[in-house]
């Protein structure tokens, strides 16, 4: 099996921790995982991706043409890669930031209000886990268990931040399995 997907959008979102994390988590359960950010020299709010491959046989390269999912935090990353999903793919898009319509008839597309959501647990900043969190539920990429422990890991140096992730990390997961969300 190989799972692709790129998360997207600007500089300061949580984009290359997003991918450090679901990688790790693959890992975790046994599997390869490569991950390539990319980035522009803006500290913040520059344009940011990263590309995460999880398979379990070697991954020849950690660049994908035509991803089979991309997760776009905002309108210029949506409309950068959502032209370069492969057909019958996933776009995940943080409606909170993307308003526009995804123009493809060609893909599942799912909108998350996920600066909305975040807010609501009072840092904007957890967006990127509630997207990760509805990414997992839609794909079924790595298990929630080994997403969590990715999430432990990564944020180990910064405690005080791992309650609000899980509790983001739920919240999109919950989003994409009880509420159905908008399908364009």
């Amino acid at each position: 099996m190989r799972i692709d997907v790129v998360f997207a959008g600007l500089g300061g979102q949580g984009l290359m921790t997003m991918g450090q994390i679901l990688a790790t988590a693959a890992m975790k359960e046994g599997r390869l995982a490569s991950y390539l950010p990319s980035y522009s020299p803006e500290v913040r709010g520059g344009w940011a991706n990263c590309t995460v491959v999880i398979s379990d046989r070697s991954i020849g390269s950690p660049t994908v043409g035509q991803p089979s999912t991309l997760v776009a935090l905002e309108s210029t990353a949506l409309r950068k890669h959502a032209p370069t999903v492969a057909a019958g793919g996933l776009i995940l898009v943080n409606a909170s930031l993307a308003t526009e319509p995804v123009g493809r008839d060609d893909v599942r597309v799912l909108s998350i209000p996920a600066a909305e959501m975040a807010a609501e647990l009072g840092d904007e900043r957890a967006a990127n886990s509630i997207m990760l969190g509805a990414y997992v539920a839609a794909t079924g990429a790595v298990k929630l268990a080994s997403l969590a422990a990715a999430i432990r890991e990564q944020l180990q140096t910064r405690p005080h931040l791992i309650d609000l992730n899980l509790t983001a990390l739920d919240r999109g997961v919950a989003r994409v399995d009880s509420e159905a969300p908008e399908v364009a």
